[in-house]
């Protein structure tokens, strides 16, 4: 089995340094091909160590020892168990699909090969981060998926929104990397051992002010990656990246990191139930909030950012809340249907020449039928409609909420479900329904290549059955996470609550085919809804970004221009500067002495005699005195 570990973490990093030969080279199919064959590769691995792991055993390696100083020892080593498979199995899935699904949008991009060298490279950082078997490799992880988000979300660097948005993502999520490993540290110090095993065997002898330091620092980590409240606005603006980008990071796998370290760290959160409360308020918190910013959104891809943003507020809910299995099930429900909609945005992008305001475009689906289907159907799955994945997953997390007695949090992630079905099918009926809007622009659209929508299919069926294998699944995790169950006591009350949220959400979809369905216009800013304090609000998200500029961002740009001219150029290049004038003049006024010049070299050959006979005498003399 430890094969097919190696093979499952290696095979994207082969085809990253495949697809980097390619890299300065014109466009070539053949580095599409491999990484996606290689991703594969990597996915049939990862589904033959789930069946091994589904028997109840698990794989762990290690590769090789990588710091071995004093007390510290911390090696390459991977571990394949109960939690990491199934992140292993949602991450190849996905990357797979991305990939094949690439080769048809990237077509006509002069980076073609860049591309693939990148999104590859993004697959092996991620099986690094959820395959380590200990702190430090799993910040390695941490820090690679940053970096390669970095390449990818600045893919198209001659746009300067799309730089700035990848510096806005990579800097911001720095800022939380700081606190994650400032609690990687206290674990070493207080624990000796960064192996997960060790540490979650000895964390429980520590003092809970330690243990409680240590939760928080790993969970301020864990916001800036799940981009959580108040380090949540690079998500929306990381859409400036290729579309494929946006389904396999910002949907699937990178942005669920932060809820997996809470996941894998829950020997640490169950110790600390305070700041597990904490962590599921603003879990319901970020879902309403993020929820209201994609009422008003105008721009397709953002408002399917703002959804991932607030399924996460969801995930740390049910982690916050102590039922991990739960979060875990709904990271991996919520990765299938949630990626469908992001390709599916990518083909109508495609299709409407990278417009992306749904109200310029209305009537789609005669076009586009394929995609259609799949973006309604995976709608349908994000609203948690029955039988769909997300019926089974995001209606688990309000029965948490419930049977743990935090009615307000059930409350504010049941509001936020009626939000989530309306702004969902306020983006399909603007797209897809309605009058075709998009002839007022001369636009003629176009269904995506069929090997493109052959390559989506996986995640729609995914998207329909995966709540299907809840028991399956909850088998397979509770042997290593706690094994609770959720169930409300009173039928009555269970199918009250079922039913009800039912018909609230369908009531919602209703409502948004109601009012969009036949939309005729574009808006352009001048109707009463537009103009009114609350639209702005939300249009302006909330004005955090406004803020952030005016607090942060331009007293930081001006204290950095009066260090560059007062302390740069006044202090630290003058002093370096002084040091090499003095060498100069001191070289341009001993020159002389090279000359060329008999008699003046005998001058200076006395002048150095005289010099070394003087030092010699002070030395004698000096010993003499003094030595004796």
């Amino acid at each position: 089995m430890e094969l097919y570990l190696y093979i499952a973490l290696f095979a994207p990093l082969v085809g990253s340094l495949f697809s980097a030969l390619f890299t300065a080279t014109p466009k070539s199919s053949i580095t599409g091909y491999v990484a996606s064959g290689l991703l594969f590769t990597s996915f049939v691995s990862s589904a033959i160590l789930l069946n091994y792991v589904m028997g109840g055993h698990t794989v762990h390696v290690e590769m090789m020892t990588w710091m071995a100083t004093g007390d510290l020892y911390i090696p390459f080593g991977f571990v394949v168990d109960q939690v990491s498979v199934v992140m292993m199995m949602v991450v190849t899935i996905v990357s797979t699909v991305v990939h094949v699904y690439s080769i048809g949008y990237m077509d006509h991009d002069k980076g073609f090969n860049r591309f693939f060298a990148w999104l590859s490279a993004f697959v092996f950082s991620m099986m690094v981060l959820v395959m380590s078997d200990n702190f430090a490799g799993l910040f390695i992880g941490w820090e690679g998926v940053g970096l390669c988000s970095w390449g990818l979300i600045g893919f198209w660097y001659h746009k300067e929104s799309a730089t700035w948005a990848a510096n806005e993502a990579f800097i911001m999520n720095r800022i939380a990397d700081l606190g994650m490993l400032i609690g990687i540290f206290l674990i070493y110090w207080n624990v000796g051992s960064l192996q997960y095993d060790v540490v979650f065997a000895e964390v429980g002898n520590l003092q809970p002010v330690i243990i409680t330091w240590i939760g928080i620092f790993l969970f301020i980590g864990a916001m800036g990656k799940s981009a959580q409240f108040p380090l949540h606005t690079w998500l929306a603006d990381a859409m400036e990246g290729p579309t494929p980008v946006s389904a396999l990071i910002h949907a699937a796998t990178m942005v669920t990191a932060g809820v997996y370290l809470v996941v894998r760290a829950n020997p640490i959160y169950d110790l600390i139930p305070n700041v597990g409360i904490f962590i599921a308020s603003l879990g319901a918190f970020v879902a309403l909030f993020a929820a209201s910013m994609a009422l008003v959104n105008r721009d397709m891809k953002r408002i399917i950012a703002y959804s991932t943003l607030s399924q996460l507020g969801y995930m740390f809910v049910a982690a916050g809340l102590g039922a991990y299995w739960v979060a875990l099930f709904h990271l991996m429900a919520h990765a299938f249907f949630k990626a469908l909609l992001f390709l599916g945005a990518g083909n109508v992008m495609h299709a409407m020449h990278d417009e992306l305001d749904p109200f310029k475009m209305g009537g789609l689906r005669k076009v586009m039928k394929g995609t259609f289907v799949m973006m309604t159907l995976a709608s349908v799955a994000l609203a948690g409609i029955y039988p769909f994945a997300g019926f089974f997953s995001k209606d688990l997390i309000l029965e948490v909420g419930f049977v743990e007695h935090h009615y307000v949090i059930y409350t504010v992630l049941l509001l936020t479900a009626g939000l989530t079905a309306f702004y969902s099918f306020r983006l399909v009926a603007l797209i897809f329904h309605g009058e075709e809007r998009y002839k007022l622009f001369g636009i003629h659209p176009h269904e995506a290549y069929k090997f493109m929508l052959v390559a989506m299919s996986p995640l729609l069926v995914l998207a329909i059955i995966a709540g299907s294998f809840k028991m399956t699944y909850y088998q397979l995790v509770i042997n290593l996470l706690p094994s609770t169950q959720y169930h409300v006591h009173s039928a009555t009350t269970f199918w009250i609550m079922t039913i009800g949220t039912q018909l609230f959400v369908i009531l919602a979809i209703l409502f948004a085919y109601k009012k969009y369905s036949n939309w005729n216009s574009v808006p352009d800013g001048t109707s009463k809804m537009e103009k009114s304090f609350g639209y702005k609000l939300l249009w302006n998200q909330y004005y955090i970004p406004k803020i952030y500029d005016e607090v942060f961002s331009k007293p930081y740009l001006e204290l950095s221009k009066i260090a560059w001219k007062q302390i740069d150029l006044k202090i630290v290049d003058a002093t370096v500067d002084a040091i090499a004038n003095a060498i100069y003049k001191t070289g341009e006024n001993t020159r002389d002495i090279q000359n060329g010049n008999l008699s003046s070299m005998l001058r200076w050959m006395v002048v150095g005699l005289v010099v070394l006979m003087t030092l010699a005498v002070a030395f004698n003399v000096g010993y003499n005195v003094f030595g004796a």
